[in-house]
């Protein structure tokens, strides 16, 4: 007997196995009726994804990252060419396209080690409300809450040593201060409804716990109150069990054997009384400054916010407003789809709030929300922004692949896995440079770009500045028309910052 026919002859006796096992079981309709067949169609709704994002998808239709997106961040990580040629691919007469005004005399822009400038926010965190610890970023470009356990250790100790590098801050994410966050960058603590790191036994908030937390760490250099997340808003979050470990555990403040469960709602405030109560507790006892991260939807709460500071004096240092088009490691698909407002207008219509009651210029404000490219970042800032937060594009920079696997511990490239063959095929010394390359190249290119404007700094642009396709070609009206307001000029701590 040939080779050739023992291969052949153990290939049908295993196919004919999974017919006989497929026409038997009754877990799976489409296999008993069409055995063996059926599985065809099961691997192709696998690979589905696959497919269509490697041989069908063009180059500007990628969902939630065109591949041209994709392409320019792999690019930048690695400081391979991220120019384009031969002309844009976009579409300059699609509804909503925008367009950056150009000055006829740009400013002076030096090429040369431009990726080295810091870029500054142009306010200080804190100084409003004296806080005995103001903060003020170097950097307008930072690391948006992603925790560890939803990414791996050499993920977040990557982000981490990126940050150091670039010189920008990283959040934590709502789970909690972990040891890969400790590699040298500025640290924004984040908890959320589940109180990871600062909780008592009871799963309630522990201001004590908070306290020695940054006393401990004072890289420490704020504290964020994430209220809920844009792509979720009011939702659950577990982490599922086979993310969990013992380390994990350890990091959030859990028994052993204990889920990770955050509900949709916080139990240390339900009202905005005793949210600008908690925030002062935090504040005086910490020194540090105090914000907060949601997504935006009814305005009533608001409002009720933004008049309780305008007569207190009091509240937030700053507010994060995160899009519904921002990321998650899982959630419902009605809800990713139609819970909150996207960025354009949930950011607009509380900032809006906040200007009626004149106090706009005593937050710093932070944008969220599928901004990680240079053009999205100078339309926020025209809208208001003070800062951008990232996520899922710092992911790519660390080789993520945007397979989707996040929610299943099975993700590829070991950035959202706990599965150590997985992640220690992650190289934290080589991907920290690959995150630094990113965020300077970014911010490299929006000092590009706000030169081409006539401006030192992204803080500058106006909302007039920005022109927006209403339709076609012909029908370009100014953001302001749009969102209905006009941004303040110079700010009460600007000009001296930038």
């Amino acid at each position: 007997m040939t080779l050739l026919t023992i291969v052949l002859l153990t290939v049908f006796v295993i196919l004919t196995s999974l017919a006989i096992f497929d026409f038997y079981q009754r877990k799976h309709t489409i296999r008993a009726i069409y055995p063996l067949v059926g599985r065809i169609r099961w691997l192709m709704e696998e690979e589905k994804k696959k497919i269509h994002q490697y041989f069908v998808e063009s180059w500007n239709d990628g969902k939630p990252f065109s591949k041209d997106q994709r392409a320019w961040v792999h690019a930048s990580s690695k400081k391979e060419q991220n120019t384009t040629g031969f002309g844009s691919k976009s579409d300059f007469d699609a509804n909503g396209h925008f367009f950056i005004k150009p000055a006829l005399f740009p400013k002076p822009f030096d090429m040369q080690g431009c990726e080295l400038i810091q870029l500054p926010c142009t306010k200080v965190i804190g100084l409003y409300n004296k806080r005995k610890k103001p903060y003020h970023p170097k950097s307008i470009i930072n690391i948006s809450g992603m925790s560890y356990g939803a990414l791996s250790p050499t993920a977040v100790e990557a982000m981490n040593w990126g940050a150091k590098i670039a010189d920008c801050y990283h959040t934590t994410g709502e789970g909690g201060l972990s040891p890969y966050h400790k590699s040298g960058a500025d640290v924004v603590f984040q908890f959320g409804t589940g109180y990871n790191g600062c909780r008592n036994p009871d799963g309630t908030f522990s201001l004590d716990k908070l306290y020695f937390l940054t006393k401990e760490n004072p890289f420490v250099k704020m504290v964020e109150i994430k209220l809920h997340q844009g792509a979720k808003p009011g939702a659950w979050s577990i982490l599922p069990r086979a993310k969990m470990t013992d380390e994990i555990r350890q990091v959030r403040g859990l028994e052993p054997g204990e889920d990770s469960i955050s509900p949709g709602y916080h139990t240390a405030f339900t009202n905005v009384s005793e949210l600008l109560t908690l925030i002062e507790a935090i504040a005086n006892k910490t020194g540090l400054p105090v914000g907060i991260k949601c997504g935006v939807g009814q305005l009533e709460q608001w409002r009720e916010l933004a008049l309780a500071m305008s007569n207190s004096g009091k509240g937030p240092d700053y507010i994060i407003i995160d899009g519904g088009e921002g990321g998650t490691g899982s959630a419902k698909a009605s809800m990713v789809d139609h819970m909150g407002l996207p960025f354009v207008q949930a950011f607009s219509t509380v900032y809006q709030i906040f200007q009626k009651q004149g106090i706009e210029e005593r937050v710093v404000w932070i944008g969220s929300g599928k901004l990680g490219f240079p053009a999205e970042v100078i339309k926020a800032m025209a809208m208001g922004c003070d800062m951008i937060n990232v996520a899922r594009t710092m992911m790519l920079s660390l080789g993520c692949i945007m397979s989707g696997l996040c929610h299943t511990d099975n993700c590829p490239s070991g950035v959202a896995t706990q599965k150590a063959w997985r992640y220690k095929k992650l190289d934290p010394t080589l991907k920290s440079h690959r995150a630094a390359n990113y965020i300077m190249e970014f911010r490299k290119n929006i000092l590009e770009m706000t030169a081409a404007a006539g401006y030192d700094h992204p803080a500058q642009f106006q909302t007039d500045d920005i022109m927006v396709n209403s339709g076609d070609s012909s029908s370009l009206i100014p953001l302001s028309k749009i969102i209905g307001y006009h941004k303040m000029q110079t700010g009460i701590y600007k000009q001296e910052n930038i």
